[in-house]
């Protein structure tokens, strides 16, 4: 029964994603002309990505975290990731796969790394 509790939680933390109201971290995601600022939560970036958990230990001045290998509409997908625990492979083709999979290796997201990889299998 437990198990319930989880697409609520998953819901209320996307829901919050899209509301900056409590955001403290800013991500810069792109290079040159193409680049695109985030907003998110740093406590959320700690607990779910290794790489975020190392960066924001050493970002003492609380400058914004660039992410130029990244493009902004990768990005989003991933942080739809962090927050709600939740991608369908269903919504994207072989090469959007391949761009999810190399931003989730840069950020060291194993779970997600693991679930992308079994696509190709």
């Amino acid at each position: 029964m437990s198990d319930k509790f989880l697409p609520k939680l998953s819901q209320n933390l996307l829901e919050n994603l899209n509301n900056e109201k409590y955001c403290d971290i800013t991500i810069e995601v792109g290079n040159d002309s193409s680049v695109k600022i985030f907003r998110a939560h740093m406590v959320i970036l700690n607990c779910r990505s290794p790489y975020f958990q190392t960066i924001l230990s050493t970002n003492e001045n609380e400058t914004p975290i660039k992410l130029p290998n990244i493009s902004a509409e990768i990005f989003q997908i991933i942080l739809r990731y962090i927050y709600g625990g939740i991608l369908s492979l269903n919504e994207f083709d072989g090469s959007d796969i391949i761009k999810i999979l190399k931003a989730a290796d840069e950020l060291s997201l194993e779970e997600l790394i693991k679930y992308l990889q079994s696509f190709f299998d």
